[in-house]
C-alpha cells in the first residue's frame, strides 16, 4: 500500500512540476519536444538565440535532479522499509516505472499530443509531428534507463546506510 501510494504521489508531483510550467511558456520545455520541432523553433526569429540557453539549462537541469532523486529516494526508500541494495532497487525502480509510464500514456500522448495551448507560436501547422507517438515511446525507453540508473545507485545508498 505504502508503495502504490508513493506512485501516486510522485504522479501529482510530477505533473504540478512539469506541466503548468508548459502551458505557461511551452518553449520552456523545447529540450522535450519532438526534433522536427525544435529545428522549426530554431528557425524563427523570435526564438533564435533563445533555444542555446534552453539545452544548457536542459542538461544543468538533468544532471541536478539525478542528485536529487537519488538523495531524495534514498530516504524514501529506506524509511519505507527497504535494507537491501535489491529491495530499494526494485522499490524505486517500480515507482519510476510507473511515472514513467503515467508520463507516457496521459501526458505525452494524451495531453502533449493533443493539446493546442502546447503549440508553440509559429509550428501550429506541424500537427503530425505533435502527434508523434513513436517519439514519446523513445523517450520512455530513455526514462526506464535513467530509472534503472538511479534506482542502482539509491540501491547503493541504501546497502551503505544499512552497513552502519
Amino acid at each position: 500500500m505504502v508503495l502504490f501510494i508513493q506512485c501516486v504521489v510522485c504522479c501529482v508531483l510530477f505533473t504540478l512540476a512539469i506541466m503548468p510550467a508548459q502551458y505557461k511558456d511551452p518553449v520552456r520545455m523545447i529540450m522535450s519536444y519532438p526534433p522536427e520541432i525544435i529545428k522549426r523553433v530554431e528557425e524563427l526569429p523570435r526564438y533564435k538565440d533563445t533555444i542555446k540557453q534552453r539545452e544548457k539549462a536542459h542538461i544543468s537541469k538533468k544532471a541536478g535532479g539525478l542528485v536529487f532523486f537519488v538523495i531524495v529516494f534514498s530516504a524514501v526508500a529506506y524509511f519505507s522499509g527497504c535494507r537491501s541494495f535489491w529491495e530499494a532497487f526494485v522499490h524505486v525502480f517500480v515507482v519510476f516505472a510507473v511515472v514513467n509510464i503515467y508520463d507516457l500514456v496521459v501526458l505525452d500522448w494524451g495531453v502533449f499530443c493533443h493539446s493546442k495551448k502546447l503549440r508553440i507560436p509559429g509550428t501550429e501547422d506541424m500537427e503530425k509531428e505533435y502527434k508523434n507517438y513513436a517519439f514519446h515511446l523513445r523517450g520512455a525507453g530513455v526514462g526506464f534507463a535513467l530509472g534503472a540508473v538511479v534506482a542502482l545507485l539509491v540501491g547503493g545508498a541504501v546497502q551503505l546506510l544499512c552497513l552502519f
